[in-house]
């Protein structure tokens, strides 16, 4: 059954990728209960996450049902196992498996997407630092930045201040609580050769730099937050429903006039308050914004606000 699925799934989908030139992509998610995997390529590795279910399997036969799903989807995909990282959201300490030998290990590789290049771990984390839904929302801010000043909150691994830095943008701020992101964001916009003063870090929590900023300043503002977050560093504690309008209002008003904020959350019972949200325009852009491999899987939503 599940070599069924990923056949059929994976001729489908990498056909399409090859048609878009795209070589990270995500090739199946969880479509059969039972086998309760994220699969994605990058290039010609493949990074699998398993989700932690309750299997009702002895620890022993877990481990052998594993091994024996990585020998299929080395077959089907057509990948080596030393090419396959696994992450489980429980690491189990006696894995025997080549597997867990392998996942022991660390690497780092450089991905490219659309002429331009990151650096992800496929060992380290269980994000490999390129969030792969957001492909066309990076494309959209991209085209759209020329000459502007770009803010980048939740920066993350600063995909977004790569593509911004890509479209000509005439600064671009990234800011992230993370020190280790903020240095990865920093990795990722030189080895595209964005070496410029106009690009800047800042190490901060985003709720209390938002208080921080200059009225009409931005022209574009990226907004990916968490959905909750209680970081023993941050002063208060995230929790996106609640706090969203209050959130993007600060944000606006750092905003110029006519200028855009691209807002998205991964929660997936979120309601937009939009009545409490002081923006021209908000569209919810959640469909244009979904790629081919995400279709019938993706709970993130995206919006596009116009000040």
């Amino acid at each position: 059954m599940f070599e069924n699925r990923l056949t059929k799934v994976f001729r489908h989908i990498s056909k399409l990728a090859r048609r878009q030139n795209i070589t990270c992509y995500r090739v199946y998610d969880d479509d059969i209960p039972e086998f309760p995997f994220s699969i994605e390529m990058y290039e010609d590795h493949v990074y699998i996450a398993e989700y932690n279910r309750k299997h009702g399997m002895e620890e022993d036969a877990h481990e052998e049902w594993l091994d024996t799903c990585l020998e299929l989807i080395s077959k089907v995909l057509g990948v080596p196992p030393g090419k396959i990282w696994v992450k489980q959201r429980q690491r189990k300490e006696n894995r025997q498996s080549q597997y867990e030998k392998l996942s022991l290990e660390s690497h780092i590789m450089t991905a490219h997407e659309a002429g331009l290049q990151f650096k992800v771990n496929l060992s380290d984390y269980l994000d490999t630092g390129l969030f792969l839904d957001h492909r066309i929302t990076r494309s959209m801010v991209r085209e759209e930045v020329k000459d502007k000043k770009v803010l980048n909150l939740f920066c993350y691994t600063g995909s977004f201040s790569v593509y911004a830095a890509a479209g000509g943008a005439a600064e671009v701020t990234s800011v992230d609580l993370s020190k280790t992101y903020l240095a990865w964001a920093e990795e990722n916009m030189q080895l595209n050769g964005f070496n410029s003063p106009a690009y800047t870090f800042v190490h901060a929590d985003v709720l209390q730099y938002l208080d921080t900023l200059k009225l009409n300043t931005y022209d574009v503002v990226i907004i990916d937050p968490p959905t909750f977050s209680n970081s023993k560093r941050m002063k208060d504690f995230l929790d996106i429903q609640r706090d969203h309008a209050d959130m993007l209002n600060k944000v606006l008003l750092a905003t110029k006039k006519d200028g855009v904020v691209y807002f998205s959350n991964n929660y997936r019972r979120f309601v937009l308050e939009s009545d409490k949200i002081n923006a021209a325009s908000i569209k919810d852009i959640t469909k244009q914004t979904l790629p081919f491999d995400f279709q019938q899987k993706l709970i993130r939503k995206c919006y596009r606000l116009t000040k």
